[in-house]
């Protein structure tokens, strides 16, 4: 295994979880402006595979590209939607291996359309992780109030059609959850 930091291992183990691999396609749902998991998925889906960061803010998008840029990766397409619209991601239908949600969710105020937009675009047999904070004081992060519980998060996977197999801990602050189509 290459000598990866901390921040890289939790990445690492959360891809290795949803057994992301060479040539699958991912879509980094809300995926911000570092593309802290689009960039990390690229390397290991490879020259095969392709990574859509998607996001609302063209800024953040211009961001994920930059970063893409000077690490050469070339399978990255950054797509500008919004996740509270059902079928406005130009991302084909049911082509995605592994969709995520990660620490985005927050920030919505329509999660139950952001799921069913993740189901859209998930192909069957396919995953969904997502991982976002708990519901406890920490010394950084959102507010409490805006954050999803887990219990909601599991509700919305599951009524818009998606599978839980497994729940886990993302860190002392965050949950995670695996979703299956």
């Amino acid at each position: 295994m290459p000598n990866i930091s901390g921040n890289e291992l939790i990445k690492v183990n959360v891809f290795e979880k949803v057994g992301l691999a060479e040539g699958m396609n991912v879509g980094d749902l809300g995926c911000g402006n570092l593309g802290y998991f689009s960039l990390p998925a690229a390397k290991i889906v490879g020259k095969t595979g392709m990574v859509y960061a998607v996001d609302i803010l063209k800024s953040v998008l211009q961001s994920v590209e930059h970063i893409a840029k000077q690490e050469g990766l070339d399978n990255i397409k950054t797509i500008w939607s919004n996740l509270e619209v059902v079928g406005a991601t130009k991302v084909p239908d049911e082509s995605l291996d592994l969709s995520m949600l990660m620490n985005m969710l927050f920030q919505s105020t329509d999660d139950a359309k952001v799921f069913l937009e993740a189901y859209r675009l998930t192909k069957p047999n396919g995953k969904l992780t997502v991982i976002d904070w708990k519901m406890i004081s920490a010394p950084f992060g959102p507010d409490p109030a805006k954050r999803i519980k887990k219990e909601d998060a599991i509700r919305f996977g599951t009524d818009a059609g998606f599978k839980l197999i497994e729940e886990f801990e993302a860190g002392p602050y965050h949950f995670g959850l695996v979703f299956v189509k």
